[in-house]
């Protein structure tokens, strides 16, 4: 949270409002109501185009992070560089692991944390990074939608964590509305798409999603881990157990 004057809405008329406008329009009201403040998460796959190109229309200069794992997809890579390029972004930042955390933990897992430990892979990698970087800003945009998973069904379009405004312009939008508008606006699909991959993460916890299976069924197949953690942190942020390093578990865990 930054250190301007904490504003103050009532939560439960601004969702009713919001939930029969537009994304543009809440979109639109978030970038106004707390720029230059506020930025928006993209993990550069396809739906990820459109809340991309609709920031774009709005101000270009809207700070966009990046979460760099280190563990991408080159294709993912080579996209958004694509996306970046063809929508004019102009503010777009890697957000990264502390370099010293990040080297220890694949020396001690073999170069294979997201086998041995992929909550405090995530934890290091994506959680760690988002958080530090939330530090100082009054609001994050974020393209996360209710159909795409049961643990985002009930997400709402605007949310407050301890005075830091969580925007889901997306949130009530279907994979439909998503092709829709990509179709309209003529913008490109992840190369990885058409081979399976509707959501797309690191390589190593990716797999293409099976015909009758929910868009994010890929992440982290065979596993109970269904969220990295950056949309489930912030929800109970000063009682959310820690997830530990391997060296802080106690004696007959497993890692």
């Amino acid at each position: 949270m930054s250190m301007a004057q904490v504003k103050h809405f009532d939560l439960k008329k601004l969702n009713e409002r919001f939930e029969k406008a537009q994304p543009e329009e809440i979109l639109r009201w978030a970038i106004d109501e707390f720029s230059p403040n506020i930025a928006l998460t993209s993990s550069f796959q396809t739906e990820s185009v459109v809340l991309l190109h609709m920031a774009s229309k709005v101000d270009p200069n809207t700070k966009i992070f990046f979460l760099e794992t280190g563990w991408h997809f080159k294709e993912t890579i080579d996209f958004k560089d694509e996306i970046v390029k063809r929508l004019k972004l102009t503010n777009v930042a890697d957000l990264k692991a502390d370099q010293k955390t990040r080297e220890e933990f694949n020396q001690k897992t073999g170069n294979k944390p997201y086998e041995v430990n992929p909550d405090y892979c995530c934890q290091i990698n994506k959680v760690d990074p988002l958080d530090q970087a939330l530090k100082g800003l009054d609001a994050w945009i974020s393209g996360i939608r209710r159909s795409q998973s049961k643990t985002r069904k009930d997400v709402s379009i605007v949310e407050e964590y301890q005075g830091l405004f969580k925007i889901n312009p997306l949130a009530n939008v279907t994979s439909g509305d998503i092709w829709w508008y990509l179709k309209e606006h003529q913008l490109p699909k992840h190369p990885l798409f058409d081979k399976g991959y509707l959501s797309i993460g690191c390589w190593p916890c990716t797999r293409p999603v099976q015909a009758g299976d929910d868009e994010r069924s890929g992440r982290w197949a065979g596993t109970e881990k269904t969220e990295c953690g950056i949309h489930t942190f912030l929800k109970s942020k000063e009682a959310r157990p820690k997830v530990e390093a391997p060296e802080e578990k106690q004696e007959g865990s497993e890692i």
